[in-house]
């Protein structure tokens, strides 16, 4: 039988993330679409998830350790260079898809040629009030969304299908911790058309280790990020009044959480 090459490579680094990875392994497995591949790429964990990704014995799933703890997005870019495949898609341990994810997204593609990355709505789990919820109720935008996504940045990246092809000269910036993939993406999208299902197609998981919850740091990201592309992003004609006023928005929402009233 000749080995045939994954038309989708999915991504998954782990750094401790035993705690739901049998879940997100097995909504992969359920997948309609089945000529994928798993790198899943252990950043020095010290948990099961090794004992559990190795319990699949799955040929799709080709596994990489590191011997050091790395930053989140340079453990991506190492994952991401370990692909075969023609597209590339996220899914981290502790969230999972929906089973039609991965055919939606590569038949959008067939019928939408000019684009270069698809995304699509998501649902929130909510551990902490056990609900399950749409995250954006109103209408996702798509095409040249640069504007919008700074208006209100809507790309999971749980969601994301990208042709890999991108990745040759784009890659995340190494030095963020948490919002390296809002900087790739916003870069991506004043380049590439952006495609969305509007649809749910995945599951992103809220509970008290999410590391977004540490909004200082994420503020203090947002800032640098400001900082280095303000000036070409007004240059370019991009509106940043509202991306401003979340920030503040969010300033503000920090400081009454730490003081007890929010």
């Amino acid at each position: 039988m000749s080995f045939k090459i994954p038309i989708v490579s999915v991504i998954m680094n782990c750094h401790n993330g035993a705690k739901y990875l049998k879940e997100s392994i097995l909504s992969l497995n359920a997948q309609t679409y089945k000529n994928w591949e798993l790198i899943f790429f252990n950043n020095c964990s010290n948990d099961k998830s090794e004992e559990i990704i190795r319990g699949f014995k799955s040929k799709k799933i080709r596994y990489f350790f590191s011997n050091k703890k790395l930053k989140l997005y340079h453990a991506r870019n190492l994952a991401i260079k370990k692909a075969r495949g023609k597209f590339i898609s996220f899914l981290d341990t502790d969230d999972k898809w929906c089973k039609d994810k991965l055919k939606l997204q590569l038949d959008f593609f067939k019928k939408n040629k000019d684009f270069n990355v698809v995304y699509s709505n998501y649902f929130l789990l909510d551990e902490r009030k056990n609900i399950q919820k749409i995250f954006f109720k109103d209408k996702l935008p798509s095409g040249l969304v640069s504007q919008k996504l700074l208006n209100k940045y809507v790309v999971g990246i749980l969601t994301v299908m990208i042709k890999r092809n991108i990745f040759r000269k784009n890659k995340f910036n190494q030095s963020f911790e948490i919002i390296g993939d809002f900087d790739l993406f916003l870069n991506l999208s004043r380049k590439y058309k952006f495609g969305c299902i509007q649809k749910p197609l995945a599951f992103y998981r809220d509970h008290f280790d999410n590391f977004s919850k540490k909004t200082n740091l994420y503020l203090k990201e947002l800032r640098k990020w400001l900082l280095k592309n303000e000036k070409r992003l007004v240059f370019e004609g991009y509106d940043l009044s509202k991306f401003k006023f979340f920030m503040l928005k969010l300033k503000i929402k920090n400081f009454l959480s730490y003081v007890g009233i929010y």
